[in-house]
């Protein structure tokens, strides 16, 4: 794979990134070293995590994913120097306490949390940090609406940046990010950064799916007229673009393993709507109508699209990690991408 520049930064990394959220859930530790040993060894250059993973988030799991990083990190000396390392600061708690103790995202907030990541993933510097979620109350995670009067914002953008900034400056990070951002936060980042001198978000990680092409309807074209990177996330929509739960659904007998279906937290969530589900059916069942299982093409869709930069892959075994890199060879034709386009004009962004 050819390496692709995040934003305006001097980063370089595949054009697929290893997601780690698994980690610490489904996920032991021996098999996210595998994980992690198998997707260096095929090239990829580019891990991402969170302070607060593993996924789903509880007390117990807070950091664990980094962790594990950070004690591959030292079995496995020169391989921090072969990766960029991305992970993020988590915003506001959200019905969190174990994240932080206040209810917002500080500048405090945000040095404190990099310190943490720092000494749970072992490493002296962070390549690339993002915020998580922004401090505003926004149309993010399942949030269809943005609701002035939800909005208790006390920490304004501008002073987010001059925190990551001093990070900056003293060599704990080298290059700034946003998460689950709205066109309106991209812009504004931007903005303040040029005005004041302080460092240019290089990339925004948003969910980019078959079930969730928010990004198209404006996103699109903030990033490309900034220079701001995509990473696209859940591009297999939490494996309902696998096609496992298609005969079954999420419950009851016969239902499969999986993230959907192992926790009841995240059928609470936007990945198991019943609208999702069936969307998810319909686009599987055009894959296989074109000859392809609907891992590959819900990936290639991602993988070639021209707004996406990266797209980052979890996964909970080395075999569905080689899975997922095998189906980069996959190009989807002008006629998919027409019956692609059609499903979505029926029935929109069903997991927003």
């Amino acid at each position: 794979m050819k390496k692709v520049q995040l934003g305006q930064s001097d980063l370089h990394v595949t054009p697929i990134c290893l997601g780690t959220m698994t980690f610490g859930q489904q996920v032991s530790e021996e098999g996210a070293h595998a994980i992690l040993g198998r997707s260096l060894a095929a090239g990829i250059n580019f891990i991402d995590t969170a302070e607060m993973y593993a996924v789903p988030a509880t007390a117990d799991t807070c950091g664990l994913t980094e962790t594990y990083i950070g004690n591959w990190f030292a079995k496995n000396p020169g391989a921090r120097h072969k990766l960029v390392l991305a992970t993020k600061v988590a915003g506001p708690s959200r019905s969190m306490p174990w994240v932080r103790e206040g209810a917002g995202m500080t500048a405090q907030d945000i040095l404190t949390s990099c310190e943490g990541s720092l000494r749970r993933l072992q490493t002296d510097v962070i390549d690339l940090y993002q915020i998580h979620w922004p401090e505003r109350h926004v149309m993010a995670l399942g949030f269809h609406y943005f609701e002035p009067s939800k909005d208790k914002s006390a920490t304004s953008i501008h002073e987010q940046l001059e925190a990551l900034a001093q990070l900056v400056k003293v060599g704990k990070v080298r290059h700034i990010g946003l998460s689950n951002e709205t066109p309106y936060g991209v812009h504004e980042f931007v903005r303040l950064a040029e005005q004041h001198g302080l460092p240019r978000v290089a990339t925004v990680q948003n969910p980019y799916t078959l079930v969730n092409r928010v990004v198209d309807n404006g996103l699109d074209e903030t990033c490309h007229r900034l220079n701001v990177s995509l990473l696209a996330y859940s591009p297999l929509g939490f494996g309902l673009l696998t096609g496992k739960y298609d005969e079954t659904g999420f419950e009851g007998p016969g239902a499969p393993d999986g993230r959907v279906s192992r926790y009841e937290s995240v059928r609470k969530q936007r990945w198991s709507r019943p609208e999702a589900l069936a969307a998810a059916r319909r686009y599987n069942q055009l894959a296989r109508d074109h000859g392809m299982t609907p891992t590959e093409m819900a990936l290639a869709f991602c993988y070639h699209r021209w707004n996406v930069t990266s797209t980052i892959i979890g996964v909970t075994s080395v075999a569905q990690l080689d899975e997922d890199l095998a189906a980069w060879s996959v190009q989807l034709s002008p006629e998919v991408l027409k019956a692609i386009d059609q499903i979505r004009w029926e029935i929109r962004d069903p997991a927003l």
